[in-house]
């Protein structure tokens, strides 16, 4: 497909499969009423597809590139979306809506980003009602990954607190320009009826990553960062031996529940 020249600085690797692009967006097809914000639409590929599903004035693209900016411009069907420049990771979102209401995320996202794109998503939570997507596929089943699994970690604990994360398709490399030197995976995440987890957002948050940055200790041994001296957790823990990749997202936060426990104990 001539156009854009994909640059290896943005991850650009532009999908050239309209059977997949038209998959993507039908991820969004229990959303018809929500405004959908793209990321990344490169060449538009997926941006077409999702023009056919929603009114333009309801499709925000976000691009960084100005030379795919261009290309949108010159080449996308009238009515076009709203097409905002920038990164999408400083980008304030309540402001791109500020009418306060949800909205939804999509897009073929950069490798090289892809973490980072779904941290800021959860930034969001209580205004994201649906988020979907292509990336590597190993990221994909890592955000999908269920307890036990050794592919779980900090992002799949943390977005499917809030998230119910659904792994749907794999993607050859092959429909690629150009080709990535990996596979991709398609996921979907909705919105679940979770409003508070019980427990502060910011020490649940902690204890998810500083146990996963020691993902080869017990759960007794990691956390003891997180614990005032000379204190370890009970002997009647049920998650002390266990490993976080073990855990559920409840279990995280009884661990939580703990932690703070001991605190207040020793203060």
């Amino acid at each position: 497909m001539a156009g854009v020249k994909p640059k290896n600085a943005l991850g650009q690797h532009f999908l050239t499969d309209m059977g997949v692009a038209a998959r993507i967006a039908s991820t969004l097809d229990g959303y018809p009423e929500l405004p959908v914000l793209e990321v990344g639409p490169g060449m538009g590929v997926l941006t077409r597809f999702l023009l056919e599903k929603h009114p333009a004035d309801k499709v925000t693209v976000a691009e960084i590139d100005t030379e795919s900016i261009d290309w949108l411009r010159t080449h996308l069907p009238a009515p076009q979306p709203r097409i905002e420049e920038g990164d999408f990771l400083q980008m304030d979102l309540d402001a791109l809506y500020p009418d306060g209401g949800d909205f939804c995320v999509i897009g073929n996202y950069p490798y090289n980003i892809s973490s980072q794109i779904f941290f800021r998503v959860l930034d969001y939570k209580n205004r994201v009602r649906c988020c979907s997507g292509m990336l590597q596929k190993e990221v994909a089943e890592r955000l999908a990954a269920a307890p036990g699994t050794k592919t779980r970690g900090i992002l799949s604990v943390l977005l499917q607190a809030w998230y119910s994360v659904e792994y749907l398709f794999t993607v050859s490399e092959h429909v690629f320009n150009p080709p990535p030197k990996v596979k991709s995976g398609v996921i979907r995440m909705v919105r679940n009826d979770v409003t508070d987890l019980g427990v502060d957002e910011a020490l649940f948050k902690t204890v998810v990553k500083t146990t996963f940055g020691q993902r080869r200790k017990t759960i007794r041994n990691s956390v003891k960062a997180l614990l005032p001296p000379s204190t370890t957790l009970p002997d009647d823990c049920l998650l002390a031996n266990m490993r976080p990749e073990q855990l559920s997202v409840q279990q995280f936060i009884d661990l939580t529940k703990i932690v703070l426990e001991i605190r207040r104990q020793a203060s």
